[in-house]
């Protein structure tokens, strides 16, 4: 009797072994699409299926698209992480995967900030557009179409027309726009940006502004070109160059000089250590002419490392309150340097700031704590009002410290004996809704104000000025309305009303005096109006707020400010 159980075993032994081949031969396997947080498909980024014990089962990079598969994977419960450089990776867990199917993980990579949903460090522009013209690491083909199986096993990925039929991109957009109160800004300005990305991934990007001084007048248009290379590479990094030239024949320099010339270039450079921490380094180097020729160079350094889940820790040195990180060049406009006489001879604005700071992830938002170090050897100062041809000249006599202003607009910027302060920024943010972000920050620190009894005038106003301990909050909302096309930027930087240069210069909102706001409607109406068209409003210190009035030797009314008022608006069309 023992020989047909033994017959019997033997041929459930076989028949076990086929159903076991048969099963591994319709593996489960993962498939999806990699994007970042704008929906760009991101190239060459690394996909890992991950058991419960942390074993890799499976890897893969994603291709042009996006897209990635991980197949022959033996049902049960994994974890999906999707990694790039430049990126926090992202996670998918609890993915139940049965014999045969084919699961569908789509990922979104994010930067620090945006899988924070933080409002970004980065200095507010003037002509700053929207987000979509944010530059980004992409591939040449755009957003992949998915499309699921009925039993949801099988996955399809289908591109546009466009995709298969061109090699690379290109974008454009024209704007006008108008405004008054601005620094070598005013009078109506005519903008062409043409982005483009090739083949590899790389970007190019051309912006030409010509401006018109408003009214009659004998000076010429202003004139800024700037032109800008991005591109990959080695250890998992990017790098970005930005070269511009800018020229302001309405901005008037001590002695009646009149033209204002700036070539700079600027370059940032980003890469991943691992998971570990992120490097950026960077700088710019330009030369500038008035009344006379000077030239500087600002480095940047910035480590961020990420020691556990949810916390980072982060150290920064900057030499230059414009670009201080690889975002620092999201946009190839560059901020015109200041450039006066001072001590004698031309000089430029100049500083070495250093922070560390941690921050924590609090569910949806982010709490982050710095300390900082500045000592800054110049500082500008920012002032306007009823300037006169006299008043300029006063200041280019022996002894007194040239000032560069804008002959439209009266304002006016001039280089004031620099200081050393300490102090720490706290800053919160939270999400409202899935496209608004909003953002509370504390800091101390110093800015310079008027001595006790000084009487003000712009030829001595170096020596009348004197740093003074101070702190500052700032509440800044930042996103799209949900279903109005509308974008807006908005902040209130509060400080002592005594400072005319602002406290912690260096942070997120230095730049930002009392209520600014940046508002972006898209404009439809039908077949009537084209799509693509914008309307924008760019305004700074709305109310005119922390002004320091005093009088000019001709008994004038001029003022000094953190940042005088500024108005512009104008349209946009995006082709």
């Amino acid at each position: 009797m023992q020989r047909p159980q033994v017959k019997i075993a033997f041929v459930s032994l076989m028949l076990l072994t086929v159903a076991v081949r048969f099963a591994a031969g319709q593996g489960a396997a993962v498939t999806g699409v990699v994007r970042d947080a704008q929906g760009v498909a991101q190239l060459g980024a690394l996909v890992q299926v991950i058991a419960d014990d942390s074993a890799v089962l499976g890897t893969a990079f994603t291709d042009l698209h996006g897209r990635y598969l991980i197949p022959r994977l033996l049902p049960g419960k994994y974890e999906v992480r999707a990694s790039a450089a430049l990126f926090v990776p992202a996670l998918r867990d609890n993915l139940q995967l049965r014999a045969g199917a084919q699961a569908v993980v789509n990922l979104t990579l994010n930067t620090l900030f945006e899988s924070a949903t933080w409002i970004p460090a980065e200095r507010r522009r003037a002509d700053e557009p929207s987000d979509d013209w944010k530059w980004t690491m992409r591939s040449a083909a755009n957003r992949p179409i998915l499309r699921l199986s009925d039993d949801d096993d099988a996955i399809m990925v289908s591109s546009s027309a466009t995709e298969s039929s061109s090699k690379h991109t290109d974008r454009a957009r024209a704007e006008m726009t108008a405004g008054d109160g601005g620094f070598g800004s005013s009078g109506v300005h005519n903008v062409f940006v043409l982005d483009r990305t090739l083949d590899d991934g790389a970007g190019l990007r051309l912006h030409a502004d010509i401006g018109k001084q408003p009214g009659a007048t004998t000076v010429g248009p202003s004139t800024e070109v700037a032109t800008g290379f991005e591109s990959r590479l080695g250890f998992a990094g990017a790098g970005r160059a930005v070269v511009s030239y800018q020229s302001h024949p309405e901005l008037v320099s001590s002695g009646g000089n009149t033209g204002f010339d700036a070539m700079q270039i600027s370059s940032a450079q980003q890469m991943q250590i691992g998971d570990f921490a992120d490097l950026e380094a960077g700088g710019t180097l330009y030369v500038v002419r008035s009344s006379g020729y000077a030239s500087a160079s600002r480095p940047f350094l910035k480590i961020t490392a990420h020691p556990v889940k949810g916390w980072t820790v982060g150290y920064r040195m900057a030499t230059s309150q414009n670009l201080q990180s690889f975002e620092g060049l999201d946009s190839v406009q560059q901020e015109l340097p200041v450039s006066a006489k001072f001590q004698g001879r031309m000089q430029t604005e100049q500083g070495h700031h250093q922070e560390v700071a941690v921050s924590k992830k609090t569910g949806p938002g982010v709490i982050r704590v710095a300390y900082y170090r500045d000592t800054l050897d110049r500082v500008a100062v920012s002032g306007g009002g009823a300037l006169t041809a006299a008043d300029i000249k006063q200041t280019g006599e022996p002894g007194s410290n040239g000032i560069l202003a804008d002959s439209n607009t009266g304002n006016f910027r001039f280089l004031n004996a620099g200081y050393k302060a300490q102090g720490v920024n706290v800053m919160l943010s939270e999400p409202l809704t899935s496209s608004m972000w909003v953002a509370v920050e504390y800091a101390t620190g110093a800015g310079l104000a008027a001595k006790d009894g000084a009487v003000l005038s712009l030829p001595t106003m170096a020596m009348d000025l004197t740093p003074q301990i101070a702190q500052t909050a700032t509440i800044a909302l930042r996103g799209r309305v949900l279903h109005t096309g509308t974008s807006v930027r908005a902040s209130y930087r509060w400080q002592p009303a005594r400072l005319v240069t602002a406290v912690d210069p260096y942070a997120s909102f230095g730049d930002q005096a009392y209520f600014s706001c940046y508002l972006r409607q898209a404009l439809r109406l039908g077949s009537l109006l084209p799509a693509g068209l914008d309307a924008t409003v760019d305004v700074t210190n709305l109310l005119a707020q922390g002004y320091r009035p005093f009088l000019s030797a001709d008994g004038q009314t001029l003022f000094l400010a953190q940042s005088p008022r500024t108005v512009q608006a104008g349209l946009a069309f995006t082709f």
